[in-house]
């Protein structure tokens, strides 16, 4: 028992640090282009989405800020638009799914998934999921009578906000490991009864797909990296619980952001879930056909094994 603890703490904390490598500085990056309002000078690029997305032209930089930062930029430039319960229910499924694709497809890739598969993939889904919502009726869709206000907040001096960025990115480096670890140990004290050693490739795909949805990619996509590089996933599974996650995930914490608006909490979780077993199920059967995993799903620079699916 004590060896299978030392173990499993000690994979947890290599898998761990190999995302942290990625989110510590893009962290900081973010907090950098919202202090100097950068992004108001690249919003313009999203303002063709916007309507597509049946969202004022305004709403461009809340789009660049979710799409390229995260979700709370997102939250903050498009607080202050008064946009409707429906709106809102609108970007909180298109963001949900597309945010932060610089970073998570950069974590993506640590696991071998293509990152322009990433990003096409996530966009692509992005305005496939918001399709049954131009169509439902205005009753699901109450007015939103009293809208928290939120603005984003910048410090003072910069070399402040610097220091400040930088505890909070230690911060979430430390949460990261601890929560990582806590789930790997007990993922692997699960694994070694005898009941689950008969359904153990279940167990592994089950484990990463249930804490990227509740917890998100930075958390499933370590697992996963976690239980690649013991050779426990097949491209074939890595290729679907990827896919899968890209497109549901996060979907309590990020959900109820927009939930706060007037978002309909069931329509965005509802049609996350439904597009994510869709497409995951439609790419599996049909993209392996046209082209090879390989060029989707690659061995990481780092070595992940990968071993092909059993026939």
């Amino acid at each position: 028992m004590k060896s299978l603890l030392i173990e499993s703490l000690r994979s947890s904390v290599a898998s761990g640090w190999l995302i942290l490598k990625l989110v510590i500085p893009l962290y900081i990056i973010a907090d950098v282009l919202l202090y100097f309002d950068l992004l108001r000078h690249i919003s313009f690029l999203f303002t063709p989405i916007t309507g597509l997305l049946h969202l004022p032209p305004e709403a461009a930089i809340a789009l660049a800020g979710g799409v390229l930062l995260n979700i709370y930029a997102a939250i903050a430039f498009a607080a202050p638009l008064g946009l409707t319960a429906l709106q809102w229910t609108i970007l909180g499924v298109f963001l949900g799914i597309c945010h932060a694709l610089v970073v998570e497809s950069a974590i993506m890739a640590k696991l071998g998934v293509s990152y322009g598969y990433s990003v096409i993939l996530r966009l692509l889904a992005g305005f496939v999921a918001i399709l049954p919502l131009l169509f439902l009726p205005d009753s699901l869709f109450p007015e939103v009578v009293a809208r928290t206000e939120v603005a984003a907040q910048l410090a003072e001096a910069f070399w402040p906000m610097l220091w400040g960025s930088t505890l909070n990115a230690l911060v979430l480096s430390v949460k990261i490991i601890g929560l990582i670890s806590a789930i790997i140990v007990a993922m692997d004290l699960l694994k070694a009864s005898p009941l689950i050693k008969e359904h153990l490739e279940k167990v592994n795909t089950s484990f990463s797909i249930i804490v990227g949805q509740l917890l998100g990619i930075t958390y499933g996509a370590t697992i996963l990296i976690r239980e690649a590089r013991q050779g426990s996933l097949s491209q074939r599974d890595i290729f679907y619980i990827s896919t899968f996650l890209m497109i549901c995930h996060s979907i309590i914490e990020d959900v109820l952001l927009f939930v706060i608006f007037g978002a309909n909490l069931w329509l965005i979780v509802g049609i996350r879930v439904v597009t994510a077993v869709l497409l995951s199920q439609l790419l599996l059967l049909v993209l392996p056909r046209v082209i090879s995993l390989d060029r989707i799903v690659r061995p990481a620079s780092q070595g992940i094994p990968l071993h092909p699916a059993p026939d």
